[in-house]
């Protein structure tokens, strides 16, 4: 494989330097959470390998939650990156062929890369809706076609296929004959329309998540994959065999508490999310330079500044981030032009967001030709 960094990680907040920025609106999880939060105290945890699917009663838990009856149609790994790793280095060698859509988070699209395969990119456009054109999606499908791979809700748009769409989608992979990966990282997170986990609809599915985003708990490396065909999992199963064995028994049992919680924890959240969104969306309509397609979920938007604004990009970000010490994440993050951003808005405070906001406004205005 031939790996090269991604600028989205390379790029990141914690490689910049927290200390650095005043207004992080990179992030697209809800803010980070203590152990006491959880009301977990860690005292007395035997250390043993634990079982390498992953601790029996999260597996239980997350299959409950996804409408599966069996467990054992559930992998946990070490966050949603690993469980996107997994699927393509064991589904994927040089030369096979894979749909993706674009824009999408980095490891959907750079493993791929890095094993040599043949893709082919589903790109979903800002005049289009960032909807998923599903009958370009079907046109892309070859004989050899190993899987496709989705994202739902969408990163880094925070658009979404309804479940309409969704069965539109398993529907054709099954007619093909072919894999989809559906990444729902953002499932649990504010949106407009409640969907089920997509893996319980078809046993072509695999189903990706985490606690990193919804859960504010990244420090603590659990994410999961489900799908109903047992062979799938037996090959995820070998390949995080050979990765790492089995997993963390404690980041196990941390992510176990955590997900108990769940229904509490989403209401809080949603509450929480709805009310940065109403900010970030009156700023959208009160600020003439910037466009976007309106979010339907989760806690990201991927605006735009408008080409009339005659804005020096580079010059935009340098003042941005040097005067305003605000951070987002640019376009080619995501394969786009630095005129898009990616703005997190449920991370950061409610004071810092709209400073975060504010400093973008002026840094336009400042970077204007």
């Amino acid at each position: 494989m031939k790996y090269t960094r991604m600028p989205i990680e390379k790029e990141s907040p914690e490689q910049f330097g927290y200390e650095k920025i005043k207004n992080n609106l990179t992030e697209t999880s809800v803010r980070d959470r203590n152990i006491r939060d959880l009301g977990i105290v860690l005292d007395d945890i035997l250390l043993p390998y634990g079982d390498h699917l992953g601790d029996p009663r999260l597996r239980r838990l997350i299959a409950e939650q996804s409408g599966i009856t069996d467990p054992d149609c559930v992998i946990v790994t070490g966050g949603a990156a690993s469980a996107l790793f997994l699927v393509a280095s064991s589904l994927l060698e040089p030369g096979d062929h894979m749909i993706v859509a674009r824009p999408n988070y980095g490891t959907n699209i750079a493993t791929p890369e890095a094993i040599g395969a043949d893709i082919s990119y589903l790109d979903q456009k800002f005049e289009e809706g960032f909807r998923v054109d599903i009958e370009k999606l079907e046109s892309l499908i070859r004989p050899d076609t190993k899987y496709i791979s989705l994202t739902n809700p969408h990163n880094p748009t925070g658009t979404m296929m309804g479940l309409r769409e969704l069965k539109r989608v398993i529907a054709i992979a099954e007619k093909h004959g072919v894999r989809l990966l559906v990444d729902e990282t953002y499932r649990d997170m504010f949106k407009d329309e409640r969907l089920p986990v997509a893996a319980s609809l078809s046993k072509k599915v695999i189903s990706i998540s985490s606690l990193s985003k919804t859960y504010g708990i990244p420090g603590i490396r659990i994410g999961w994959a489900v799908c109903q065909d047992k062979e799938m999992i037996e090959l995820l199963t070998c390949a995080k065999e050979q990765v790492c064995i089995g997993g963390s028994v404690v980041d196990e049992y941390i992510g176990y508490v955590a997900l108990s919680q769940k229904k509490e924890w989403i209401a809080e959240n949603d509450a929480l999310i709805a009310g940065r969104f109403a900010i970030v969306k009156e700023w959208v309509a009160n600020e003439e330079f910037i466009e976007w397609v309106e979010p339907r979920a989760a806690c990201t938007c991927f605006p735009r500044i408008k080409e009339s604004a005659g804005v020096d990009v580079e010059k935009f970000y340098k003042i941005m981030n040097d005067k305003y010490g605000t951070y987002i994440g640019p376009g080619h993050w995501f394969g786009f032009d630095d005129r898009y951003m990616r703005i997190g808005y449920a991370w950061p405070l409610e004071e810092e967001l709209r400073a975060g906001l504010a400093g973008i406004s002026a840094a336009i205005r400042e970077a204007r030709k």
